[in-house]
């Protein structure tokens, strides 16, 4: 195989926090306990900031609310959504560790084949920690995994790959399905386990779930914006795609990879179909026209870190998605505001201020 990356998962320890959002008590990290309790901790509480979240005891973290958010980020602060699990992003701006791995409340740990538990965490940070390949596929997919290597045929030239940005794991259990195919499938689970690592091609964009997602903030972080949706907006449940979408366009211009497939966790509850589709309602329609957008974008060579990158992506948003609503409009002014609060926190001369240099 080629190389491997370190093994070494528990000096990520002081490198990585764990950002979650909620509306409850935190009774589902019990069963993470063996995985999670060595990590930090950043919970994002959403709703009502007068609610008390109980976190179990022996766990490390801190916990913000809607009142430290605004406390904070002061008129900025109208940038991180509300009632809705985009206020998360909150956390990826507030965190200064190199990594992030996110995860809702109703994910629990899932079981491969043979019946033994599945340290998500660890597999991401195995992921993160080894190259990507988004410039030529390799038919054994991940070559940086124990038992596989580029198979016969692929480019020498390639084969030290670039590194990873983002790890997106799935599911079993209850599928990530949009409002429409839950009402036709409501009875449909996901119990195919498929041992496998891939890198997105370049150009080639993914629907990005945040429910298991695991990112290196030096290199994305500023990206990885959920936008406005939510109370207020007239979308929900796009967050994680819109920032999905972005993030694609980021990398592939600054020469980074994504991987997505292991590792799994349980997802346990299946959110109501009708309230999925009045949320969904206008991204349905509106994302036959996002994506074609996406899918033309070409950043100028003098986006050279992630900053320009996303301050020219919402320049663009502004132009050519402004005319189907005046949401997007808001959207990229939102999107603005976000990176300058995200400098306001994070002073230049952090690693994702750099100059990555374009692919």
């Amino acid at each position: 195989m080629a190389a491997p990356p370190s093994t070494a998962t528990s000096l990520l320890k002081d490198e990585l926090d764990i950002v979650i959002p909620t509306i409850r008590n935190l009774d589902f990290l019990e069963m993470w306990r063996p995985f999670f309790q060595p990590y930090h901790l950043i919970i994002v509480q959403d709703g009502d900031p007068s609610k008390t979240i109980k976190v179990p005891d022996g766990f490390d973290y801190e916990l913000y609310n809607r009142n430290d958010i605004n406390k904070i980020l002061g008129p900025k602060a109208s940038c991180i959504s509300f009632k809705d699990s985009a206020c998360r992003c909150f956390g990826y701006m507030v965190s200064k560790k190199k990594y992030i791995f996110t995860i809702d409340d109703d994910c629990f740990v899932a079981k491969d084949p043979s019946g033994k538990q599945i340290n998500a965490l660890e597999q991401h940070i195995k992921n993160l920690l080894s190259p990507s390949t988004p410039f030529f596929f390799n038919t054994l997919y991940d070559p940086f995994r124990g038992g596989a290597d580029f198979v016969r045929g692929y480019p020498f030239s390639l084969r030290e790959g670039v590194p990873t940005a983002v790890s997106h794991g799935l599911w079993l259990n209850i599928p990530d399905y949009d409002a429409p195919t839950q009402l036709v499938k409501p009875l449909e689970r996901n119990t195919r386990f498929v041992d496998a690592v891939m890198a997105i091609p370049k150009g080639t964009l993914f629907p990005m779930c945040g429910m298991n997602l695991a990112f290196d903030r030096d290199l994305i972080g500023p990206a990885m914006y959920f936008g406005l949706m939510g109370d207020g907006q007239p979308i929900g449940r796009y967050d994680d795609m819109w920032a999905g979408w972005c993030v694609k366009v980021t990398c592939d211009h600054l020469g980074l990879g994504v991987k997505t497939g292991l590792p799994y966790i349980w997802h346990s509850k299946a959110s109501n179909p009708f309230v999925n589709l009045k949320k969904e309602y206008n991204g349905i329609f509106w994302q036959e026209e996002i994506i074609p957008f996406f899918q033309s974008v070409s950043l100028p060579k003098d986006c050279t870190t992630v900053q320009k990158c996303y301050i020219e992506l919402a320049k663009l948003v502004k132009e050519k998605l402004g005319k189907i609503d005046p949401y997007f409009v808001k959207l990229a002014d939102a999107m603005v505001t976000w990176i300058e609060a995200w400098d306001d926190l994070n002073p230049a001369g952090g690693s994702a201020e750099r100059d990555n240099g374009t692919a």
